[in-house]
């Protein structure tokens, strides 16, 4: 039986837009800060995937996101999202440092790029991943992926019930995906 992370790897090195993304995001990368493709981007993927369909569903903004705590401004992420914006103007770039997110978000320091991810409002969208220079796929999660190839959006107890119902809600997961389920 393949893992969840084969199947992962799977679903996005053979999707040519996916993997088109990745080769674009790589480019831009650092050995000392390692750019992630994050939350929709993975998990829309898995998601498409559960409910058999044939094409993937449209990528509302590719999200980017590492861990640099010696940044005190958002120039260095400004910079890479531009660069990313010229290389492939068809996506909406959103590149985050995740060491400096717990300012916006009113909690304490995070300590690493998955801890960062461990206050994000669902669990299956705290799943990154990055194309290495061997051309595998490594991936990074706060809670692993059973729930995530369960086809569930679980609450994360880090935030608050009203976020996580009202991103349910306002997204339409469960509309565009009707085999998930919402678990409290």
């Amino acid at each position: 039986m393949e893992t969840h992370q084969l199947t992962l790897a799977r679903l996005i090195l053979n999707d040519k837009r996916r993997l088109k993304i990745l080769k674009a995001v790589r480019s831009e990368s650092k050995s000392s800060r390692p750019l992630f493709v994050a939350a929709g981007f993975v998990r829309n993927a898995v998601w498409d995937w559960l409910n058999d369909y044939d094409e993937s569903t449209k990528l509302n903004d590719v999200d980017v996101i590492y861990f640099d705590g010696t940044e005190s401004t958002d120039l260095a992420a400004n910079a890479i999202e531009h660069l990313l914006s010229d290389a492939e103007p068809a996506y909406a770039w959103q590149v985050k440092n995740q060491a400096k997110m717990h300012n916006r978000n009113g909690d304490r320091p995070y300590s690493n790029i998955v801890d960062a991810m461990s206050f994000w409002p669902e669990k299956e969208t705290a799943v990154a991943v990055r194309l290495t220079d061997t051309d595998e796929l490594e991936v990074i999660s706060a809670f692993g992926l059973d729930t995530l190839f369960q086809g569930q959006i679980t609450y994360n107890p880090q935030r608050s019930k009203e976020i996580f119902l009202s991103r349910v809600a306002n997204k339409g997961w469960c509309k565009t995906w009707p085999k998930l389920k919402v678990v409290l």
